[in-house]
């Protein structure tokens, strides 16, 4: 048996299409001058907004700087209020611990005051030590490291 005769595969009639080569040039929405419009007016733009910016953070630099400076005594007189409350504890601990310890008199050494030349109502400030012993470790480790930081 025979097989079919193939038809060979053909340009269509009339032939192909012709191949685009030529340039074709992008469209163009806008001018030069236009373009150069549009930039100068984006950036007067951007930079009365950004005149703006600096305005309304320099106001609020200078509130913040006022509520600081209005606060700051207080907090100075919270620290202070509670550092004197602390060194109460303190004395009140000390206390409690050595009731029992015959002749012990709170602030002194057995009865002997352990600063002879200073009048008896001013403040002694304790040393770092002093100050946490009554604490856990760990709260005065941790208040060490911000007191280095400073």
């Amino acid at each position: 048996m025979s097989s079919p005769a193939k038809l060979q595969d053909l340009p269509p009639k009339g032939g192909y299409q012709n191949i685009p080569f030529k340039r074709i040039p992008a469209k163009t929405y806008f001018k030069g001058w236009q373009m150069i419009a549009g930039y100068a007016g984006i950036s007067t733009a951007g930079l009365f907004l950004y005149w703006l910016n600096v305005k309304e953070n320099h106001r609020n630099d200078i509130e913040m700087r006022s509520a600081k400076n209005v606060i700051y005594p207080l907090l100075l007189a919270e620290r202070d209020r509670e550092y004197l409350k602390q060194l109460r504890r303190n004395r009140d601990e000390e206390a409690e611990l050595m009731k029992n310890v015959e002749g012990w008199e709170v602030g002194t050494w057995y009865g002997e005051p352990v600063f002879k030349t200073i009048p008896k109502d001013k403040l002694v400030e304790p040393t770092f030590q002093e100050f946490y012993v009554h604490t856990d470790y760990k709260h005065m480790a941790k208040r060490s490291d911000i007191k280095l930081m400073n």
